[in-house]
């Protein structure tokens, strides 16, 4: 217990935290920027193709993160499309794959959430005279605790992942290290008390930004 203590004091821990929570908000801010856009227009508007979409979302959703990071690396690589701003094995390719990674959780789940609100709601908006703008405004506040709930699903999965980011970040010391690439590397050598206090530590991350986010959507839920 002592050696597990004198672990949390090591200094490149507080780095390593440092740059997952970094990664982690980036990729799930981008991504909640497209996905709740989008989730809430395809939980609002019936067009030809939304079935392809919406199985293409639902398949992104269950899609393995290392292929995820496998495309990300082809694109990247020095060979690739996007080889050029040589992003692979920084934090901006990690955040890349992680927002990849968590924008069908978000579209998905806001979606859901959107198509669940009583269409009365919208009829009744458009009584009363609201635009089409307004009246898409008024039920996406109606499905405010789905969409949280959406979020709250998307930073759980990116923040745990460990393959994609490995793949594109590499794990270089003091650069793309994070939580998840450092307890596989740790434990790997055999620093079990090491790769221990980075379990824990990942833990208490996690249910820290939980609770915060859970306590948003309680406020949401009372208003």
């Amino acid at each position: 217990m002592s050696q597990l203590l004198s672990e949390f004091r090591r200094p490149e821990l507080l780095q390593i935290v440092a740059l997952t929570l970094r990664v982690t908000g980036a990729a799930l801010l981008l991504a909640t920027l497209a996905g709740v856009p989008i989730g809430a227009l395809l939980g609002l508007v019936r067009f030809r193709g939304q079935r392809v979409i919406t199985l293409a979302l639902y398949t992104g959703m269950g899609l393995p993160p290392v292929v995820v990071g496998l495309f990300v690396y082809l694109f990247l690589s020095r060979g690739g499309p996007l080889g050029p701003l040589g992003w692979l094995f920084t934090p901006a390719a990690m955040i890349v794959a992680q927002a990849i990674i968590a924008f069908p959780l978000v579209a998905g789940l806001t979606m859901s959430a959107v198509a669940g609100v009583d269409h009365a709601v919208r009829e009744q908006v458009f009584a009363l005279g609201a635009s089409r703008w307004q009246s898409a405004w008024t039920v996406l506040i109606e499905a405010r605790v789905g969409v949280t709930a959406a979020i709250v699903a998307a930073f759980g999965g990116t923040i745990s992942e460990v393959g994609a980011v490995m793949l594109v970040g590499g794990n270089i010391e003091g650069q793309t290290r994070v939580l998840t690439t450092a307890i596989v590397l740790y434990t790997r050598q055999g620093e079990f008390a090491m790769a221990m206090a980075l379990g824990v530590t990942l833990i208490a991350v996690a249910f820290g930004a939980n609770v915060l986010l859970l306590r948003l959507q309680g406020r949401l839920r009372d208003r």
